[in-house]
């Protein structure tokens, strides 16, 4: 298999302020777009023309990976002119794939950090004669998703909603966001309007008769859709708990890329990332959190868990626990900020003015 769609157009509402002026897939995890890994991964695995279905901020893409050709890819970019949902998206570039009817085609979502044994998925799809296979993968508490249960063979055998009540949980695989169509079906998805995958083309796929696969992959999974999780699945990455050649560094403890500062006394743990022209100040305690462009931490300040924005500034001694910094934001000394707060971007708080605070 050659040739995928990679789903990117989604506008991250709930990744905000990280999206404000970046779409979701460019925010940098681990030292990179997030993108950059999945990009890679598919690589990898033997894919050599991807496609880019953009709509939110799709300037922003081209500029960067240009013809994917430092990837050694061959990228191309479609741009949605109003949301079209996941099933409208992947019709609207199938005209710039070139695989025959009977050609696998993978697709996958823009915002899943995964392990999956993206070739093992291709060759079930294959040895099943399937028209479409699904990456599955098993939670602890599914009732925040869409259940997928699949017989003896592993072919799926109905598509449920959230269950609501302990009795619809009558299985823990879910839809884990990566697919292989056969070059076809793509083509009886209806053009020009909002389709959903999840909720029009497979269910109906399935009324139809056709044959749908599901691949359970237990390997590392993560929907990074909430701040929370991406500062987490960029710590994993750097970790080397999530799998990507991408990394741009060695991993480990933590993750300082060439052109940040940081003070010979200043701790950085947990999957820590300095960014590109960061500068990390004496006697700082970073862990587990990302430090992105040209941010600015004060000496003595203590981080953990919280994703600081581009060209931010953290006062000294400010205390953050699970917060989200936006862009330029700048935070004043001898503040404390924690449990899930979240500061826009080019917000100003003064020295000393906040204790705690809290999105709930």
């Amino acid at each position: 298999m050659t040739e995928a769609i990679l789903l990117v157009g989604g506008k991250g509402t709930r990744l905000r302020p990280l999206t404000v002026h970046t779409p979701k897939p460019m925010v940098p995890a681990a030292g990179v777009p997030f993108l950059t890994h999945q990009l890679a991964r598919a690589r990898a695995a033997g894919v050599e023309h991807i496609v880019l279905a953009t709509s939110y901020l799709a300037e922003v893409f081209e500029p960067y990976f240009g013809d994917g050709s430092a990837l050694g890819l061959h990228l191309e970019y479609v741009t949605e002119e109003e949301p079209l949902g996941t099933g409208g998206a992947i019709r609207n570039v199938a005209s710039r794939l070139h695989s025959a009817p009977d050609d696998p085609v993978l697709i996958f979502n823009g915002d899943i950090l995964t392990g999956l044994d993206i070739a093992a998925l291709v060759g079930t799809h294959r040895t099943s004669g399937a028209d479409v296979s699904l990456h599955l993968t098993r939670v602890e508490d599914p009732r925040a998703f869409g259940l997928v249960p699949t017989d003896g063979t592993g072919r799926v055998t109905a598509f449920l909603e959230k269950p609501q009540t302990p009795e619809e949980i009558v299985t823990d695989q879910i839809n884990a966001g990566a697919y292989v169509f056969n070059r076809s079906v793509i083509d009886t998805i209806p053009a020009g309007r909002p389709v959903s995958v999840e909720r029009e083309t497979f269910p109906g796929l399935l009324a139809d008769g056709a044959h749908l696969q599901g691949m359970v992959d237990s390997t590392y999974w993560l929907d990074l859709g909430t701040p929370q999780a991406f500062v987490r699945g960029s710590a994993d990455l750097v970790l080397g708990r999530a799998p990507s050649p991408a990394v741009p560094g060695r991993c480990g403890d933590r993750l300082i890329l060439e052109t940040a500062e940081v003070a010979t006394d200043a701790k950085l743990t947990g999957g820590t990332v300095a960014g590109p022209r960061s500068v990390i100040g004496a006697g700082a305690e970073i862990d587990g959190s990302a430090v992105l462009d040209g941010a600015v931490i004060e000496p003595g300040a203590r981080i953990r868990d919280s994703l600081i924005g581009a060209g931010a500034h953290i006062g000294a001694r400010t205390v953050l626990d699970g917060a989200v910094i936006g862009d330029g934001a700048r935070i004043g000394a001898d503040n404390e900020l924690r449990d899930g707060i979240r500061i826009w971007c080019d917000a100003d708080i003064p020295a000393g003015s906040v204790r705690f605070s809290s999105d709930q």
